[in-house]
């Protein structure tokens, strides 16, 4: 299967516009003199519901946001190369160098956590630049923070930010660190709205501000907010948003998730 042969449900397709058209226009109103980049969190969606976003005249989506790196693999092989993909979720250090060296539009990994994951990176987007010569521009990569301290969590703790930061920014020339990325405590997430502060999200504003003190010429997105606190993490300064099931619906378990799905489209 290929994005030429893909059925997409006309249906499905306007209710997916639909629920794009509203998050977008609430993500300008929160924030109207800021560009707010939404990432379309797609993950154990099929690959027809990211192609019908895509390829919409109304509001195209461009990025798009999966947490596992086989769905990733099988989803980018036969979708529009002019998707911008974002890995999103936890990352292993032995799937770091496939993943970076076997996607040529892989815009984004959101979830670096350790150096060894970086070198990692490194090493696979240099060896994609070497043998895909249309392949120019550096791997982005947040550093994520896990700014809750809890154990569940993944992430450089805050204080130890500014070393993997300046590690990625010495000795991954492949690599281009565009900012921090937080997931946060889910208590927090559940209490934030528009007019309430979320603390994890102060946590990362801070660590940025520290970083960016220390390294110079550095400049730092934010990546902080779901589809349950977006808001008020746009109002806390967030560059950018994840956003899955209020676009999406509900996800499927993963034992049931299909990526090439046979829906058939209608005629007219």
């Amino acid at each position: 299967m290929s994005s030429e042969t893909m059925k997409i449900n006309p249906q499905r397709a306007k209710q997916l516009l639909e629920n794009l058209t509203y998050a977008t226009q609430r993500i300008s109103s929160l924030n109207p003199e800021k560009p707010v980049r939404l990432i379309l969190v797609s993950k154990l969606k099929p690959a027809s519901d990211i192609l019908a976003l895509h390829q919409n005249t109304t509001i195209p989506a461009t990025h798009f946001g999966e947490n596992y790196f086989q769905e990733l693999s099988e989803k980018a092989s036969i979708l529009p190369r002019s998707i911008q993909w974002h890995f999103i979720g936890g990352l292993q250090s032995n799937k770091c160098k496939p993943l970076a060296e076997s996607i040529p539009n892989l815009w984004c990994v959101s979830s670096v956590d350790s150096a060894k994951k970086a070198d990692q990176l490194e090493k696979g987007r240099r060896a994609l630049m070497e043998k895909d010569k249309s392949v120019k521009e550096k791997l982005r990569v947040m550093v994520q923070v896990n700014t809750s301290g809890e154990e569940s969590k993944s992430g450089v703790e805050p204080k130890d930010t500014l070393d993997l930061c300046q590690h990625i920014k010495d000795e991954c020339p492949h690599l281009r660190l565009s900012g921090l990325m937080t997931i946060g405590a889910i208590a927090r997430s559940q209490a934030t709205t528009a007019e309430t502060e979320n603390d994890d999200f102060i946590c990362l504003r801070e660590t940025a501000k520290r970083v960016v003190g220390e390294m110079a010429g550095v400049e730092l997105e934010l990546s902080m907010g779901m589809s349950g606190d977006f808001e008020g993490a746009i109002k806390q300064g967030s560059d950018e948003v994840r956003i899955g099931s209020s676009i999406f619906g509900e996800r499927p378990a993963k034992k049931d998730a299909i990526v090439k799905d046979e829906v058939k489209g209608q005629k007219g």
